[in-house]
């Protein structure tokens, strides 16, 4: 039996699109699970070698589910990053009106890309959460609601009709998905690079937060993502999940992290990976003070002061 990458099913979901953009997917197995949760923790308990899964759009911001399930359990990291672009087509059983629709389901995360749309075009319409668009899709097909927003490819797999298609509030909406397996040693720098982590604060007190900023910026390391979640520990108690430009073999990246390590009560490493759609030529440049050359050559420069050849 071939390794199985475990996804966000079931069959017919962006998140399935979004993985067969990876050549390695043609060499998997690809096993839909039905919900985020149960897909990490297949790579958790052994039974897939990676589960990919939705973590970002560029309408509703961060997948809550899949950050807070990389915030807690036994430790994940994220070794890949797909961007896909998004629209939306209405599904519905075959024969079925515009006039006639009641009831639409899809993922929560659709439903700030398509709201407008509801507005202007079925503003009596009641909404109700699927565990995935595709699933909508299939609720429709059992005939459970009466239209589905999920992806055009998925009318043909589940017997429906596209009513509407390329629906869409927002122009180029996107979704970031990520490949995340079992901890192991990131890949090698590519030049175009992005670090994720999660930190934790020691205490609430004023500046705490610039504080842990500052050891990226200081460093000239751009922050691609900052999103607080809750710890579950009262309110008030927050942990920061953070997205940077760099790579952890970066002298600027690992004495950042060095920096966050002693201040923080905790900081989880998610991983450092190729970021999607970037090539090197087009990161931007490091700032005067950032380079490795010259973080090399400053610690040199204190390690020949402690031998007194300054």
């Amino acid at each position: 039996m071939p390794a199985s990458y475990a996804y966000l099913g079931p069959e017919g979901t962006f998140t399935e699109v979004a993985l067969r953009t990876l050549p390695e997917a043609a060499t998997r197995q690809l096993v839909p699970y039905v919900s985020v949760q149960s897909a990490l923790d297949a790579v958790r308990g052994g039974e897939a070698e990676a589960a990919f899964v939705p973590i970002e759009n560029s309408v509703e911001g961060g997948v809550t589910t899949t950050l807070d399930e990389l915030v807690a359990g036994q430790p994940l990291m994220i070794y890949r990053e797909v961007l896909l672009s998004i629209t939306f087509a209405l599904l519905v059983r075959p024969g079925t009106k515009l006039s006639e629709i009641k009831t639409v389901t899809a993922h929560p995360v659709a439903q700030p890309q398509v709201r407008n749309w509801i507005r202007t075009h079925l503003p009596d319409v009641v909404w109700e959460s699927a565990a995935s668009n595709a699933d909508g899709a299939r609720l429709v097909q059992e005939g459970r609601y009466d239209a589905a927003f999920a992806g055009e490819f998925a009318a043909e797999r589940y017997g429906l009709e596209v009513l509407e298609a390329g629906i869409h509030d927002a122009e180029n909406a996107q979704t970031r998905f990520v490949l995340v397996g079992r901890p192991a040693r990131p890949a090698a720098p590519t030049g175009a690079d992005k670090t994720s982590v999660v930190l934790w604060q020691r205490d609430d007190h004023p500046g705490a937060l610039r504080d842990l900023l500052g050891e990226f910026a200081t460093r000239g390391i751009n922050l691609m993502l900052l999103q607080s979640r809750p710890t579950g520990a009262g309110i008030g108690n927050y942990c920061f999940c953070v997205d940077a430009e760099g790579h952890i073999s970066d002298r600027r990246m690992a004495e950042a992290l060095t920096g966050l390590k002693r201040i923080c009560l905790q900081v989880r490493f998610l991983g450092s990976y190729p970021r999607a759609g970037v090539e090197p030529s087009a990161v931007r440049p490091t700032l005067p003070g950032t380079s490795d050359e010259e973080f090399v050559a400053a610690a040199d420069w204190v390690a020949r002061c402690q031998d007194g050849r300054f």
